[in-house]
């Protein structure tokens, strides 16, 4: 069965840190354009950040570019999400998705569960 399933998110103050976990099953990560999106409560789902395959390409939110970082390692199969300064407006459900596109970022039909990250001010 091919699922994405995310973790590391939690409960932190703001200006804390936190990193997401993406670990798909049922592929091979190395070949698959990523991207994190978030959806907080009463809003719709937005893009935070994407990555090439080969790492050599990323892409960022204007709301998250210098705070927030994404990353693979393709030899344990993982996509992360670095979050550091963080507010409490980055307060959302945190999916990985495996992206149809990426230039422009258009996403896939293959959603994780998500994680949830709450920041309190």
């Amino acid at each position: 069965q091919v699922q994405l399933v995310e973790s590391g998110g939690g409960v932190v103050q703001a200006g804390g840190s936190l990193k997401l976990s993406c670990r798909p099953s049922g592929f091979i990560l190395s070949f698959s354009k990523m991207g994190w999106f978030r959806q907080a409560p009463g809003k719709g789902r937005e893009f935070v950040a994407a990555i090439a395959w080969s790492s050599s390409y990323t892409q960022y939110a204007d709301s998250v570019l210098g705070r927030f970082t994404i990353s693979r390692d393709n030899a344990k199969n993982t996509v992360y999400l670095q979050m550091n300064s963080l507010k409490p407006e980055d307060t959302a459900v945190y999916s990985c998705n495996r992206l149809r596109t990426i230039n422009p970022v258009e996403a896939g039909d293959l959603w994780g569960q998500g994680t949830q990250v709450t920041v309190s001010s």
